[in-house]
């Protein structure tokens, strides 16, 4: 006969919710670190001139719109591990990585900011996906994998931009 638990809410998904804690405040610093690289770029997008503008313009475009669809599933994984997904500038301003930008700056500034916090997403996700793999929660590092592959990825063709 199974165990019947007597909170319905509660979570029983084989991870404890010691490892469901530390993932899903892992997983809060990768959607603070997201969001606001998605900030960064849409801006980058909306402001950049020079010889590069149409390549950039439409480089950003393609990076903030992917970055734009995975907070969701990042926030969404926060909220099946049983926690509340942060989701204000002030939460994200203390859980992320990325610096901002000030002011507007020139387009290769730009860039290797963006590199930069490219980088720093995909050292975020490495960091959470070791603890996941020790939990043995495969939905996150699945995610975790995928969102790897992406920042790295978007850090090479930006720093393909950077090259003589």
């Amino acid at each position: 006969m199974s165990k019947v638990s007597k909170n319905p809410s509660a979570i029983n998904i084989g991870i404890s919710d010691k490892d469901r804690n530390k993932i899903a405040e892992g997983l809060s610093r990768m959607l603070a670190d997201t969001y606001t690289l998605y900030l960064k770029t849409h801006n980058f997008h909306w402001n950049v001139t020079g010889p590069m503008f149409q390549t950039l313009h439409l480089m950003f475009m393609t990076q903030y719109n992917e970055m734009w669809l995975a907070v969701d599933v990042i926030a969404e994984r926060i909220r099946a591990l049983g926690y509340p997904a942060p989701g204000d500038y002030k939460a994200f301003a203390g859980l992320t990585c990325i610096v901002e930008s000030k002011g507007v700056p020139k387009a290769v500034e730009m860039i290797r900011q963006l590199v930069e916090g490219q980088e720093a997403v995909a050292r975020t996700a490495r960091e959470v996906l070791k603890v996941a793999e020790k939990a043995g929660d495969q939905p996150t590092v699945d995610m975790l994998s995928a969102r790897m592959e992406v920042h790295e990825k978007n850090a090479w063709m930006l720093r393909s931009l950077l090259e003589e």
